[in-house]
């Protein structure tokens, strides 16, 4: 019975998001702490982490989220913000670290749940 709660395919990604959460959230520290180096590329997760989370999701196959694994790569979409090559936004920073954090409580509280699950199967009380 642990087992299907633990290998449900909602559970694996939202514990693959949360993963990921963590990893953004120091990858946005990362970027925010080298706002003013010359030449900094901002990094962020991959973007194939989330094709291949949705991709994961999809099949509902529990094999799949076990090879998924958030990593950091330069964001190939941000922009110079001047002649320095630096390519940090502190203001879009501070909004994915706000956006990160809403996720990061949706997700917890996913996971939550399968706790309460758990314990409730165990004491029998809510």
């Amino acid at each position: 019975m642990i087992d299907a709660l633990f290998n449900q395919p909602n559970y694996l990604a939202a514990k693959k998001t949360l993963d990921a959460v963590a990893l953004r959230q120091e990858a946005i520290a990362s970027n925010i702490a080298n706002l003013e180096t010359p030449g900094y590329q901002r990094v962020d997760i991959a973007p194939t982490f989330q094709t291949e989370l949705d991709r994961a999701c999809s099949s509902r196959d529990a094999s799949q989220f076990a090879s998924l694994k958030p990593t950091l790569a330069p964001d190939a979409t941000a922009q110079p913000n001047g002649r320095d090559g630096n390519t940090v936004s502190l203001e879009r920073e501070l909004m994915l670290m706000s956006q990160n954090t809403l996720t990061n409580a949706l997700e917890t509280q996913l996971v939550s749940g399968t706790f309460s699950k758990l314990r409730m199967a165990i004491t029998g009380k809510s």
